[in-house]
């Protein structure tokens, strides 16, 4: 890889808490080490359309503590063909650029490895997204935040559940991971948890319910991920309906309100510390890999290692949440 002209950032994907952090920290980096620093809207769309505007450290003062993206992000089907790569190419070389840090999911990483392969650019990518479900890295950026979030609906919540004795299930987000779910769950003392990575945990849920009637349970906090075996709170409530006849029923869906808001300060720190490191890992000619977060400092993963190798849900933490139900 030849040496680092310029750098661009960009994020792609669902937006995050701390994305703007992060934002921030390759900017004021890339000046640092004498480099000019361009910001990409939209992420690849932006890239493929020219929408690149250099940035110097003015442009991302007052910005740490803001939630969304100031780069705005979008999903790009273009950028999965050839000619979608070659116009983002042609753009990067009429300003310079030949590296590029990448702020998003796998679906993210994936286009920034395929654009390597074809182009010279130097790829770098920070792990943005609420979900937590890239392996290699302990946190991702916003999901302490999305975490937060989630506990304080659920604290409200259950003041009004114990007030009517009523059960509440509360879909959280998480297509493909609990990791959401399963941690507030345990953080928010809920009677039971639906993740996608257990099959067949519905029925074990009845056991419980019917244990915490036997004890005079006043009211129960159900946790569901949006993307768990039934489809998500109101199916859930829906096919068991029968099996819940006997329960006050509510369903609370938080949706995008996990997203926003303002970074927590472990999320802003984390950040802030991958952005350094993207750079700096970047003027020191690398490329195609993860700034990740692994025993409380940044580290180097490799970037096919963070797309194709699958995150799972630690199964001791549905037993600690039985252990705490009793």
């Amino acid at each position: 890889m030849e040496k680092i002209k310029n750098i661009a950032v960009l994020t792609s994907g669902g937006d995050s808490p701390g994305m703007n952090a992060a934002v921030r920290a390759v900017v004021r980096t890339g000046i640092f080490n004498g480099l000019k620093v361009y910001g990409v809207r939209h992420g690849y769309h932006g890239l493929i359309n020219d929408h690149i505007v250099e940035m110097k450290s003015h442009h991302v003062s007052n910005i740490i503590q803001r939630g969304g993206t100031i780069l705005k992000t979008a999903r790009s089907a273009e950028f999965k063909t050839d000619e979608g790569r070659k116009a983002a190419w042609e753009n990067m070389q009429k300003h310079e650029i030949n590296s590029l840090v990448v702020i998003g999911g796998d679906g993210s990483f994936r286009g920034a490895m395929e654009f390597s392969k074809q182009y010279p650019v130097s790829c770098i990518g920070l792990p943005g997204t609420i979900d937590n479900d890239i392996w290699g890295t302990d946190e991702t950026i916003g999901y302490d935040t999305a975490l937060n979030t989630v506990i304080d609906a659920i604290d409200k919540i259950r003041d009004t559940a114990s007030s009517h004795n009523r059960m509440f299930v509360v879909e959280v987000m998480g297509r493909d991971a609990g990791f959401i779910a399963m941690h507030c769950g345990i953080a928010g003392g809920a009677e039971a948890v639906l993740v996608p990575e257990i099959e067949d945990d519905h029925l074990r849920l009845f056991d419980l319910l019917e244990d915490g009637t036997a004890r005079k349970k006043s009211s129960n906090i159900i946790l569901v991920a949006e993307g768990d075996q039934v489809g998500g709170a109101y199916e859930f409530v829906k096919k068991y309906a029968d099996r819940l006849k006997g329960y006050d029923v509510r369903v609370t869906v938080l949706g995008h309100i996990q997203r926003g808001g303002s970074p927590s300060a472990f999320d802003r720190y984390m950040a802030s510390l991958m952005g350094v490191k993207a750079v700096e890992a970047a003027v020191a000619g690398k490329s195609n890999i993860m700034i990740g977060w692994g025993n409380g400092n940044v580290i180097e993963v490799p970037l096919d290692q963070a797309v194709k190798i699958h995150k799972k849900l630690d199964g001791e933490l549905l037993r600690i949440l039985n252990v705490l139900n009793v």
